[in-house]
């Protein structure tokens, strides 16, 4: 292949990268607008860890496909969103005791 060729190859797979980034970075972005919006709600530790499980797998299997590994993101980000919604959930809830402890 010419060298003209070769860079015509390098600009497409630059150009195919960088719309993976931003999908990914999209994809991203609305998970974590999702997931502010979604835990905010919980109003205990159980209810945020079951809406962050579910909010952290559906991202981590969307940033997984873009690895080719959907089921490994899936888990991961399960786990690591019920861990995360479980501390806010329990947040919200201790925030709702100390205003009422004030009233």
């Amino acid at each position: 292949m010419s060298e003209s060729g070769n860079n015509h190859m390098n600009a497409m797979n630059l150009r195919l990268n960088n719309q993976r980034t931003s999908a990914l970075a999209l994809a991203t972005a609305l998970t974590v607008v999702a997931g502010v919006s979604a835990l905010s709600g919980c109003s205990n530790a159980g209810e945020g860890a079951l809406s962050g499980a579910a909010l952290g797998a559906g991202a981590g299997a969307i940033i997984g496909s873009f690895t080719g590994s959907a089921g490994v993101g899936a888990i991961i980000g399960g786990a690591a969103g019920a861990l995360g919604g479980g501390v806010v959930g329990d947040q919200n809830r201790r925030n709702t005791e100390n205003s009422r402890n004030y009233r």
